[in-house]
């Protein structure tokens, strides 16, 4: 976690010294005038470096030792955590992911297409929350 933080402030200074380097070059190139969208750019991706590499110096310092991840004699198992419980048949993410798309393209195409999508993502959301209180899975 240390060596992300790290990587993260040294992209910060790059990020940073091109920025510089892009707003002289650029005010050279255009005869005093600075090209701001690049400038713009580059320095909120330097800010962004900074956000990033202090969150996780904090987050590592908080830790008090190694990961596993940092560790070289460490196995793959080590960082192994039970995240949940998902269900590998389950058509409900389908769907959902076709109420999401119906009402994107209610938003692309034309606002009345977005008011057939929005049942159509209440039934989706509906039966993946309370996919196991009925059927053959139910708890």
């Amino acid at each position: 976690m240390r060596s992300n933080s790290i990587i993260f402030w040294i992209l910060a200074v790059f990020f940073a010294l091109m920025a510089a380097t892009y707003s002289v070059w650029s005010w050279i190139y255009y005869g005093g005038h600075i090209e701001w969208v690049g400038t713009v750019a580059l320095t909120l991706s330097a800010i962004l470096g900074v956000f990033l590499a202090f969150f996780l110096g904090r987050t590592a310092k908080g830790y008090g030792q190694l990961l596993p991840e940092d560790r070289l004699d460490a196995n793959i198992d080590d960082a192994d955590p039970e995240i949940g419980h998902f269900s590998p048949w389950s058509w409900w993410p389908f769907f959902l992911g076709g109420a999401v798309a119906v009402m994107a393209l209610g938003l692309a195409v034309g606002f009345w297409v977005a008011f057939i999508g929005v049942p159509l993502l209440l039934v989706a959301l509906a039966g993946w929350v309370f996919e196991y209180y009925r059927g053959n899975f139910a708890r």
